[in-house]
């Protein structure tokens, strides 16, 4: 019963922290968000951090009260996300653009570590666990 406490701590946790990002992607935090998005990207930037930020609330929202048979689904999309928008750390890495105190290359390096975290803990606190005899 432990393991299951701390997956749903974990799960909660990350939760409540794309909710928070998705909220700043829409309000305090959305010119900063701008400095990720890749040139590449064929939408305006606000329109791309404005559209990922409600994803991230949906997600959120999904990871906390998502029932348990579907929480298996909602970990692999939310690491989706994150994979997904790899792409904007790497072009904050290489365009050089400080945001979130990102302001020197080693800082915008080692954020790019992150990211796997991420994805990791997305996986690792939304799978079914293993049932033991």
């Amino acid at each position: 019963m432990k393991e299951e406490n701390i997956k749903k701590a974990a799960r909660i946790l990350l939760g409540a922290g794309l909710i928070t990002a998705g909220i700043g992607h829409l309000t305090f935090a959305r010119k900063p968000f701008q400095a990720q998005v890749p040139d590449w990207i064929p939408l305006k930037k606000d329109d791309t951090v404005v559209y990922s930020g409600l994803v991230e609330i949906a997600l959120g929202a999904a990871l906390v009260l998502a029932p348990k048979k579907y929480q298996d689904l909602v970990g692999k999309v939310s690491a989706g996300l994150f994979v997904s928008v790899f792409p904007g750390n790497i072009s904050q890495y290489t365009h050089k653009r400080s945001a979130f105190g990102l302001n020197t290359d080693s800082k915008r390096f080692l954020r790019l570590f992150f990211q796997p975290v991420l994805v990791y803990w997305a996986l690792k606190s939304t799978q079914k666990s293993k049932i033991s005899l």
